[in-house]
């Protein structure tokens, strides 16, 4: 790399707004020349939580994730409700949707995802550029958030096609906002692709406990519209009608390539880049994020066995954004800037040096939060509790579905191998955590299942006490670091955030993040 280096952010989304984040250091220098192209009027927000705006559990302002206007002022380029029409890899520029270019060094592509648009009539079939008709969402964008949100004031019908994580917490929220909710999905219970039997019965049960109607077992057909052409009902393919106000569209997500495939850049699932999250035979353009898809071009590399594919999940994103911009601003040498604000760069590519970006080897850990539910799933939880297992395999199973809770805990030499929680919050953090640790377990499993009971406040758990232990896992902030931000004077999980960037994920942890700021200042009265 050189001083001055043009980088130019096609997208910008969560993990973008990380990648500048942990840049901006390098922009304020001088040592960067940025450009962030974003598709939409808005700048980057958290959109895992566009669900709680659009049932007004939260604002627009409270979930951004960054400020166009002071990017701009530190002599950034933020073009708003921009698209890129084509990359012209040997000019090394951008072509924009209104004709004008912008030229780059550097090209990080955060692209991101599209909402999977099922093919129904009634739809349009192109899923690259859907145009949905009116009352129809895909709860994406701040956009759709809206349409949610007129519909859940008036408390009218609001349809979910889907049984997926975001699908349900949305469904949960709406119905406790006083919408009537109905989930349409094909399996026998939502999350059917992850979750074992037991579970997924309890979290069915769960569900409509909270007023969530559920059509399992489904197979959607068509759209009906009135004559104004707006969405009235869907149908299923037994001819049943199921009416309301709005269909939100919850069939998971593809990773947005075709930019990068129209390049002429290999693509998979994902646009494939090498360990230093390099394009693959481009060593001027990088992906991060959900387009993005790590696997090197050495045959045998023992960094790229398993799944490379992306994960759909904001942390794995957010861990590449770090990362890629540390490298920029190190090859860049801007950590050695002087007070004058002069740069000495390496002048050599980082990705000659041998870092290398290794994905985490554990499998996602599936999480659904919302107010009074929560289900947690990891691993291989396939393993029969009854049947034999030659490979000392063993399974813990606890089950109470008048009261929403089961457990399952797939052990191999006390190691846990997988696990199902459901209604047992204080019990799942417990797990996860054994989990990623690969720490046995106590020989009394059921002693795990006590931290969710009346004496939980005086068995607190080991994740409570240990300072490293991880609190917010998209971001990967520990117990400590939050309490150092209580002792600094952080007295809510919103300063807690903007402080350590806790809660700034999927929001799962805010409950944990309110407790932990609450036990300090109860001991600490006087720093209130």
């Amino acid at each position: 790399m050189t001083s001055s280096e043009r980088v130019v952010v096609v997208g910008f989304g969560p993990v973008a707004a990380r990648f500048i984040d942990v840049l901006e250091p390098s922009l304020a220098y001088g040592a960067v020349q940025l450009t962030v192209i974003g598709s939409e009027p808005e700048a980057a927000y958290n959109r895992v939580l566009v669900a709680d705006v659009g049932v007004g559990r939260t604002s627009p302002s409270a979930i951004a994730l960054s400020d166009a206007a002071r990017l701009a002022s530190l002599g950034a380029e933020v073009l708003l409700g921009s698209g890129v029409r084509r990359i012209d890899r040997a000019r090394r520029q951008v072509q924009l949707d209104d004709g004008t270019v912008r030229p780059y060094d550097r090209l990080v592509l955060c692209t991101g995802a599209r909402p999977v648009i099922p093919y129904l009539a009634g739809l349009n079939p192109d899923p690259l550029h859907p145009t949905l008709p009116a009352g129809v969402t895909a709860l994406r964008d701040l956009a759709d958030a809206r349409s949610l949100r007129s519909v859940v004031e008036r408390r009218g019908d609001v349809v979910i096609l889907g049984g997926g994580i975001l699908g349900l917490e949305a469904a949960s929220a709406a119905a406790e906002e006083g919408a009537r909710v109905t989930v349409v999905h094909h399996g026998d219970y939502p999350l059917a692709r992850s979750i074992d039997d037991g579970g997924g019965r309890v979290l069915a049960s769960a569900l409509r406990s909270q007023g969530v109607r559920l059509v399992s077992g489904a197979k959607a057909v068509a759209l009906e519209h009135s004559d104004g052409g707006a969405f009235t009902a869907l149908r299923l393919d037994d001819g049943r009608l199921v009416s309301g106000d709005l269909l939100v569209l919850s069939c998971g997500v593809r990773p947005r390539v075709e930019l990068a495939e129209g390049a002429g850049l290999p693509v998979d699932t994902g646009i494939l880049v090498g360990h230093s999250l390099q394009a693959h035979h481009d060593e001027h353009i990088y992906a991060i994020g959900d387009c993005a898809e790590v696997r090197c071009t050495s045959v045998g590399c023992a960094d790229c066995q398993g799944n490379t594919a992306p994960s759909g999940l904001i942390g794995p994103g957010w861990k590449q954004a770090e990362w890629l911009a540390e490298a920029f601003a190190g090859a860049l040498g801007a950590d050695a800037a002087g007070p004058s604000g002069s740069v000495e760069p390496l002048g050599s590519d980082f990705s000659s040096t041998g870092a290398r970006y290794v994905e985490a080897a554990l499998p996602p850990v599936l999480m659904l939060k919302a107010r009074g539910l929560d289900a947690v799933v990891a691993g291989d939880v396939s393993a029969d509790p009854w049947a034999a297992q030659e490979d000392g395999t063993a399974v813990a199973l606890w089950a109470d579905p008048q009261q929403g809770s089961y457990a399952k805990m797939v052990t191999r030499g006390g190691v846990l191998q997988g696990l199902v929680c459901v209604g047992l919050p204080r019990a799942a953090a417990e797990l996860v955590l054994l989990f990623e640790s690969g720490a046995v377990l106590p020989a009394d499993r059921s002693a795990l299942l006590r931290l969710d009971g009346a004496e939980a406040a005086a068995a607190p758990s080991s994740l409570a006490a240990d300072p490293a232990g991880i609190v917010c896992r998209c971001a990967g902030v520990s117990r400590g670091s939050i309490e150092q931000a209580a002792v600094v004077g952080c007295s809510s999980v919103a300063e807690v955030s903007a402080s350590t960037r806790a809660g700034t994920g999927c929001g799962g942890c805010h409950s944990d993040i309110r407790a932990i700021i609450e036990q300090h200042f109860e001991h600490h009265p006087a720093s209130v």
